[in-house]
């Protein structure tokens, strides 16, 4: 039976490789959750887009710029930002993210551009 939550420390996770840099995967659509929560380092990442994924990116430090579409932010901790699916984006620079997916990120969803 479910106790109606879960717990998880990013101490507990170990990064792994995606085509944004390093990823700390705290939850994922493989355990059930309707969102994921993942940690992520980014220098300079593939222009890519999600078809079914809307994604937040909550900048948690370091510098950068955000390509979203047809525009370029500059991102410093405590910035939010929301893409809609669809939306070509690609990270440039140094920084650490907090990203959440809704639904959860499936990797079969994930769309690479052209123009890299």
């Amino acid at each position: 039976m479910s106790k109606g939550y879960d717990a998880r420390h990013l101490n507990d996770t170990k990064p792994v490789p995606c085509p944004c840099g390093q990823s700390w995967r705290i939850f994922t659509r493989k355990d059930g959750s309707p969102a994921n929560i993942h940690v992520t380092s980014i220098q300079d990442s593939r222009r890519h887009f999600h078809k079914h994924c809307t994604e937040f990116y909550y900048i948690l430090e370091g510098q950068g710029t955000l390509e979203v579409g047809d525009d370029t932010l500059t991102l410093t901790p405590g910035l939010l930002v929301r893409i809609d699916p669809g939306t070509p984006h690609r990270g440039h620079g140094d920084f650490k993210t907090l990203v959440i997916g809704v639904p959860a990120w499936d990797p079969e969803d994930e769309w690479f551009t052209d123009d890299d």
